[in-house]
């Protein structure tokens, strides 16, 4: 069974574009440039030609990529979305039962993460640990430093 890929239909508009891109600006601007340095000459001793090849593949890679994510999407509706236990989408409050640290979440699908922006994916260690719990609950999380304890003070849409 292929992987399933949830995220925002913000998130999907935004893979969709991307790919359109790609697919139509992006692949006649490596074409250009393959053209253009074939003209060179000899294409053995030709460091413009092998970086334009090596262009082109990360970009059939890319095309390749987004296809399967498209593929295999699965929207998150917010109006599904509840504050009774922590899923996909919800903004989540925790704190360290050591009192060292607070913070306010969102858990999001694999390919929305940005740690650094409060958003953890549901495949991380902290997303798993978190999803299904409900408010008031503990949670353990394994992380380099040791394992941290948590309690979950908010659930919200």
């Amino acid at each position: 069974m292929a992987k399933e890929y949830r995220m925002s239909q913000e998130r999907l508009d935004e893979l969709k574009q991307e790919l359109n891109y790609l697919k139509t600006v992006r692949e006649k601007e490596v074409a250009d440039q393959i053209k253009e340095a074939r003209s060179f000459g000899d294409l053995s001793e030709n460091s413009e030609y092998d970086e334009a090849k090596n262009e082109q593949g990360k970009l059939y890679s890319r095309i390749v990529e987004l296809g399967d994510i498209l593929a295999h999407a699965i929207v998150i509706d917010e109006d599904d979305l509840t504050t009774d236990a922590v899923g996909i989408g919800s903004h989540v409050e925790v704190e360290a039962l050591d009192g060292s640290m607070k913070g306010a979440y969102q858990i999001v699908g694999s390919q929305e993460a940005d740690p650094m922006n409060g958003r953890i994916s549901e495949e991380s260690p902290f997303g798993q640990a978190l999803l299904g719990k409900k408010c008031g609950e503990e949670v353990l999380v394994s992380a380099p430093a040791g394992t941290i304890h948590y309690r979950i003070i908010n659930i919200r849409k």
